[in-house]
């Protein structure tokens, strides 16, 4: 279920948890498809017989592929109901920490970590940690900075 936030009611939640995402499935097909979109075809990625001697016993995720599901993630999970526009403005930080093995479900946890005026608009930053269903500890954690325009 998606949520209206207002950005100018974030301020004061800096530090908290904001959401939760539901859960996204990390199917084979969607692997392959990043493969052919990136023309990453590394074996453990899309070989299907030979990751099967992986110590992952399976395909995984690229770790990139994991980390462009964010916009999926924020927009299952809230909207901004009183911005006109917003960007992506950077990473500081990503760390792919766990595999995502073919099949898993992925959800995110985002955290305001800071909140910065700019003229028209603000910039947030969020700490973000997805987590695999069934896994015991994230798969990547991330700080992204995005902005907001009013």
């Amino acid at each position: 279920m998606t949520t209206a936030l207002r950005i100018r009611d974030l301020e004061s939640r800096v530090g908290q948890e904001i959401a939760v995402s539901p859960w996204v499935e990390m199917p084979q097909e969607r692997i392959d498809l990043f493969a052919k979109a990136t023309e990453d075809f590394q074996w453990i990625h899309v070989d299907r017989e030979k990751a099967k001697g992986s110590p992952f016993g399976t395909t995984i995720a690229h770790g990139f592929l994991t980390l462009s599901m964010l916009p999926k993630l924020t927009e299952s999970t809230f909207v901004f109901s009183d911005r006109k526009m917003g960007v992506n403005y950077g990473l500081n930080k990503v760390r792919f920490t766990s595999p995502v093995p073919a099949g898993a479900k992925i959800r995110g946890r985002f955290t305001l970590s800071k909140f910065e005026q700019l003229e028209g608009g603000v910039q947030t930053t969020w700490s973000v940690t997805v987590e695999r269903e069934g896994g015991d500890k994230p798969v990547m954690v991330a700080e992204t900075i995005s902005r907001h325009y009013f």
